[in-house]
């Protein structure tokens, strides 16, 4: 087992492990604890009572983080002609077709959002589905970043947009939140603002407790459990 070092040490005797914190409390935690030398991300993990190996249950989505993430969102655009202006002029980082599906089926992955045009969904697939499918990169419709409407999907996720997608061996769906930098208030927004799009896109196929767990984190910090009563 790896040794862990004295910050996470000295994190974790701040924490109770078994305790359900309230959002206040975590949220205060997350950061008092972290002791890293850089700004840490804030992650957020809920395990839903979910079986996403059925296609109703398998949920997938975006939400608008309302404080941003705190990062510089590195985004790449699969369009040609009026479309592909259109992702330059929006602030696209890279944009192309074949030459920039050929470049990230050699390695390249400097990256952190993909969009792609729906006519051109059908030729890339077969190249980037087994690169980009398990890094959760691949353009997807029902994310919203197989579209059109370049210029507000690109904003959009400039600004703040996540993907949540629940896990389909654990029912966990795990995302970012924010930075140890931001203010209590900001990181608790942007948790709120997760959690209520994971409720809204409860199936209605799911019975019982939807909500089974919910924990945030640093990236070098304790796991802190909070209470999922809070969110229902």
């Amino acid at each position: 087992m790896a040794k862990r070092g004295k910050r996470y040490s000295a994190g974790k005797e701040q924490v109770d492990r078994l305790q359900l914190y309230t959002v206040d409390e975590a949220v205060s935690l997350v950061k008092k604890t972290s002791g890293a030398k850089f700004d840490e991300t804030v992650d957020l993990a809920s395990r839903l009572g979910v079986d996403a190996q059925h296609a109703e249950q398998n949920i997938r989505g975006t939400v608008t983080l309302p404080h941003g993430t705190g990062k510089s969102v590195r985004v790449v655009v699969f369009a040609e002609g009026d479309l592909a202006r259109q992702a330059e002029e929006a602030g696209a980082d890279f944009v192309g077709t074949d030459e920039l599906v050929d470049k990230i089926v050699d390695g390249w992955l400097d990256f952190d959002a993909t969009i792609a045009t729906p006519d051109l969904m059908r030729s890339i697939m077969p190249k980037l589905g087994r690169v980009l499918g398990p890094r959760g990169l691949m353009p997807n419709a029902k994310a919203g970043t197989v579209t059109t409407d370049i210029t507000e999907t690109l904003q959009s996720i400039k600004a703040g947009q996540i993907e949540y997608r629940v896990e389909r061996s654990s029912g966990i769906v795990h995302v970012p939140i924010g930075k140890t930098s931001f203010e209590e208030e900001s990181i608790k927004g942007n948790l709120n603002a997760v959690m209520s799009a994971l409720l809204a896109a409860r199936p209605s196929a799911v019975k019982g407790r939807y909500i089974r767990s919910v924990a945030i984190s640093a990236t070098m910090g304790v796991g802190i459990r909070i209470d999922p009563q809070q969110f229902l």
